[in-house]
C-alpha cells in the first residue's frame, strides 16, 4: 500500500510516473469529507460526457500534430478511466486492476499469432479468426450473465455489438465495416457514387414535398452513403470532417481579420464582401 494510502490520502502528493500515484490521487479526491466536493458528487452518467470529450481532445491533438498536447490529453483520458474504475471499486463491482486484467486478457486472446504457442505463431492470423474470437467472447459473456442471474443482453443481432456511444459518422462507418465482413458491401467506390446520386434525387423529392420527416430521413440516407464512399476511398469520415471544420474555421477567421483590418465587422459586411474575402483566403491557402 502506498504512503498516501497509509496516511489516509494525505495532501502530500507529488507528481509521478507511477500509475499507483494517480490511483491514490483519485482515491483522495473521492474520500468523503476530506475529498473534493465536485468529484464526490459525480457518478458514471455525469462523468461519461467528459470521457467522450477527452477522447475527442486526443484526436484533435493528433490531427494538429502537437505531441506535447497529445501527452497532456492522453493523461486527461487516462484520468477518465481511473475515475470510472474508482467509482466501480466503491460499488464493489471492479477496480482499476480489473480493468487492466480485462484488456490484457482480451489482447492476448485476440492475438494468438503473437502470444500463442509455437504452432499458433507460425500459422499466423487465419481469415475470420478475429470475428470468431469475438463471437466466443460474447458467448462467454452471455453465460456469465446467466450464471449470475442477470437478464440476457438485448444486443443479440450481428450489428448490435457496434456501440451506440460512437458519433453518428463513426457508428455508420463501423456498421458498414461489420456488414462488409459477411459480404454485404459494394466492391468499389463507383456504385457508391451512383447510390449518392440516387439519394440526392430522393432528397430533392422530399424537399419538394415539404414533409419534414421525409427530408430528415433522406438527408440521413445521403450522409450514410457519403460515409460509405469515404470507407471505400480509405478516408475516415470523422477525420475528414474534422479537417474540413478546421479549414472552415481558419478561412472564416481570415475573413474576420481582413474585415477588422479595414475597420469593418462581420455583422456589417455583406455576403458579397465576405465571399470575396473567403475566396482570397482560399487562394492564399493554396499557395
Amino acid at each position: 500500500m502506498g504512503a498516501a494510502r497509509r496516511a489516509g490520502y494525505g495532501r502530500a502528493m507529488k507528481a509521478s510516473r507511477d500509475i499507483a500515484t494517480l490511483l491514490d490521487i483519485m482515491a483522495a479526491l473521492r474520500t468523503p469529507v476530506t475529498g473534493c466536493p465536485w468529484d464526490l458528487e459525480q457518478d458514471f452518467s455525469t462523468i461519461a460526457p467528459y470521457t467522450l470529450e477527452e477522447a475527442y481532445e486526443v484526436a484533435d491533438a493528433i490531427e494538429r500534430g502537437d505531441r506535447e498536447d497529445l501527452r497532456e490529453e492522453l493523461g486527461d483520458l487516462l484520468l477518465q478511466v481511473v475515475f470510472h474504475a474508482r467509482m466501480a471499486e466503491e460499488e464493489g463491482a471492479f477496480d482499476f486492476g480489473g480493468v487492466v486484467e480485462a484488456i490484457t486478457t482480451k489482447m492476448i486472446r485476440r492475438h494468438p499469432h503473437v502470444f500463442g504457442d509455437a504452432q499458433a505463431r507460425s500459422s499466423g492470423m487465419a481469415k475470420g479468426m478475429w470475428e470468431k474470437i469475438k463471437a466466443e467472447e460474447k458467448a462467454e459473456r452471455r453465460a456469465r450473465r446467466e450464471a449470475a442471474g442477470l437478464e440476457a443482453d438485448s444486443r443479440g443481432g450481428f450489428l448490435d455489438g457496434v456501440p451506440v456511444a460512437h458519433t453518428a459518422l463513426t457508428r455508420a462507418l463501423k456498421l458498414q465495416e461489420k456488414a462488409a465482413t459477411v459480404g454485404f458491401d459494394w466492391g468499389a467506390a463507383g456504385p457508391v457514387l451512383d447510390k449518392i446520386e440516387e439519394e440526392i434525387g430522393e432528397l430533392r423529392e422530399a424537399i419538394a414535398s415539404g414533409r419534414g420527416d421525409d427530408i430528415k430521413d433522406e438527408f440521413g440516407d445521403l450522409l450514410f452513403a457519403v460515409v460509405n464512399l469515404g470507407r471505400h476511398l480509405k478516408a475516415d469520415p470523422e477525420g475528414a470532417l474534422r479537417g474540413t471544420n478546421e479549414k472552415f474555421r481558419t478561412r472564416f477567421h481570415a475573413v474576420e481579420a481582413a474585415l477588422k483590418a479595414r475597420g469593418d465587422t462581420l455583422e456589417a459586411a455583406t455576403l458579397e464582401e465576405m465571399e470575396a474575402l473567403w475566396q482570397q483566403a482560399k487562394r492564399k491557402a493554396v499557395k
